[in-house]
């Protein structure tokens, strides 16, 4: 309020040049924060009506008093309103789309001015599957994306949250092995066989431990192979089968702030 007020006086009471003045003044604000660290914020989901399709969004500001800010989470939803109907590929498209008279980008240079902190979209995701079924942790600061494929009509929402609270605790790199990278399999054989060799173990059966710790590794880091948190003796494959035969993901997008 003292702001706008001070650019009004500014502008001598011309409106226009008022919010030109405030607006300046969020760039000036922007540049002189760009070395914060947005480590509070929001994530914000979509869906669209027949489940097929989501969009997930991270908002990042500075202190976790900005986060609950009423204005704060208007812009995250504008953001996502934004995105949901200009459809961009990237962060940098989502902020070049228009908003209101102005650029989304340039509305977020004013909420920075207004508001006082740095403000980024820390990310933008869009998931497409059968059924995309949408789950935001506690606090907001964490949202999952879980696409499942071989519903066939049943009702899957449970079994699809279920899945979305496991990749939200446990973070998996991939949905099964064979989506990990042949990169990472590479850096965790090489890790195996000089773990191996620092125990003294003979050269010749070197890669033969180091597969073993490849393969436990994937048991544990990917979505289907690890343990269900709600039952261990489940893999989240078997819980999935056991919902309804030919169950699955096809893929996840897990967005975290902080």
């Amino acid at each position: 309020m003292m702001d706008c007020k001070k650019a009004l006086v500014e502008a001598d009471g011309d409106f226009d040049k008022a919010i030109e003045l405030l607006r300046k003044t969020g760039q000036k604000v922007s540049a002189s924060r760009a070395d914060r660290k947005t480590t509070e914020g929001v994530v914000v989901t979509y869906t669209n009506d027949d489940g097929s399709e989501a969009i997930i969004i991270g908002l990042g500001c500075e202190t976790d008093f900005v986060a609950k800010n009423e204005e704060f989470e208007k812009l995250a939803n504008d953001i996502l309103s934004t995105a949901v109907s200009e459809k961009p590929s990237t962060i940098e498209e989502l902020k070049a789309a228009s908003f209101s008279d102005v650029t989304l980008g340039e509305h977020i240079i004013e909420m920075v001015g207004k508001i006082g902190e740095k403000l980024e979209i820390t990310a933008y995701e869009v998931l497409k599957g059968e059924k995309v079924i949408p789950y935001i942790h506690a606090g907001s600061k964490l949202g999952v994306l879980v696409a499942l494929e071989g519903a066939n009509g049943t009702e899957v929402s449970d079994a699809g949250k279920d899945v979305a609270m496991q990749i939200a605790a446990m973070n998996p790199i991939a949905v099964s092995g064979d989506s990990v990278s042949q990169d990472v399999i590479s850096k965790e054989m090489e890790i195996g066989r000089e773990q191996a060799r620092l125990e003294g173990k003979p050269e010749n059966i070197l890669d033969k431990i180091a597969q073993g710790k490849v393969n436990k590794f994937l048991r544990e880091n990917t979505l289907l192979n690890m343990s269900f948190v709600k039952n261990n003796k489940q893999t989240i494959s078997q819980y999935l089968t056991e919902v309804h035969n030919g169950l699955t993901v096809s893929d996840f997008k897990r967005v975290s702030i902080g």
